[in-house]
């Protein structure tokens, strides 16, 4: 755990995968709350954040298993995204497009912190002794 902090690759990675989440919760909230909801004064599927509420105590910890399953997860957004990008009207689809960028954003901050972790921790590793 101290080489996660130790290395700054490691430390912005997980920053950027934080801050993504977050942004991507936020995004959620307000487009379906506030800024374009399917229906007026605000629709259910602003509930679409809950599921990503779950992983940010894993990324706050640093587990290697929450960045994996997250950068599975943060596909079903980027569907989303897309999808509504192409059928929605502005703002709708202008907020699409923000979806889009921040989940690319997640999934490639996730996928470096897990690779740069596993390349630190061999390094770190002692060598085996020659049998």
């Amino acid at each position: 755990m101290g080489a996660v902090r130790a290395e700054p690759s490691v430390r912005l990675t997980r920053w950027l995968a934080t801050g993504s989440l977050l942004g991507l919760i936020a995004l959620s909230l307000a487009w379906e709350l506030w800024l374009a909801p399917v229906r007026p004064g605000g629709s259910w599927l602003a509930l679409k954040a809950l599921p990503l509420c779950l992983p940010l105590v894993g990324l706050l910890k640093h587990r290697m298993y929450t960045y994996r399953w997250v950068s599975l997860l943060v596909w079903l957004y980027f569907t989303e995204g897309v999808v509504r990008a192409w059928s929605d009207r502005p703002p709708g689809n202008w907020l699409a497009l923000v979806e889009i960028l921040l989940c690319l954003v997640l999934f490639t901050a996730c996928a470096m912190h897990v690779r740069l972790r596993l390349r630190h921790a061999r390094a770190a590793a002692p060598a085996a002794p020659a049998a």
